[in-house]
């Protein structure tokens, strides 16, 4: 379940491309479609959030908004629990060896948007840590050529694995 929601979550903000910001945190729009338990989990989380636009699926409610200039995305699931934040970076923000892997590996692909992922709560469930995931910390880069367009993650330890086919 945590995968299909991560899944969902970094493919929401891919195909979104840039973030939609209008209104203020004292004016945040779309508030009647989000959880009481999530505004208010927002508001302690992120305390200087500016520009928050809410939206709600299926799968749950997310905020996009600003902090210190940055965009940034936060997910909450249809529960309310919080699942994590994403924001786009740089390439060059990856570690050294992730991108010397990504060069030689996927050599004639274009490099997408990246995305930093900022899981709610560390991986330590037994499947967590069989699935591989054990740091709350990811990065997924789009990579695309002229057959297809993917999806790597990349951990801080600078480990690049394919995530997930895109087309």
């Amino acid at each position: 379940m945590k995968k299909l929601i991560l899944t969902a979550a970094i493919a929401a903000t891919l195909s979104t491309g840039a973030f939609a910001f209008e209104g203020t945190k004292s004016a945040a729009k779309n508030t009647n479609t989000v959880s009481y338990q999530v505004l208010n989990q927002f508001d302690v989380q992120f305390q200087n959030a500016e520009n928050v636009n809410w939206s709600a699926t299926s799968n749950g409610q997310k905020a996009d908004f600003v902090i210190d200039d940055v965009k940034m995305t936060a997910f909450y699931d249809n529960r309310g629990q919080y699942i994590g934040s994403t924001e786009n970076v740089e390439f060059k923000k990856l570690p050294a060896a992730a991108k010397k892997e990504i060069a030689e590996k996927y050599k004639g692909y274009e490099i997408g948007e990246v995305i930093k992922f900022q899981s709610g709560e560390p991986a330590s469930s037994a499947l967590d840590r069989l699935v591989g995931e054990t740091d709350p910390l990811a990065y997924f880069v789009d990579l695309k050529n002229d057959k297809e367009e993917i999806l790597v993650r990349v951990t801080p330890a600078a480990s690049v694995y394919f995530y997930k086919q895109i087309k």
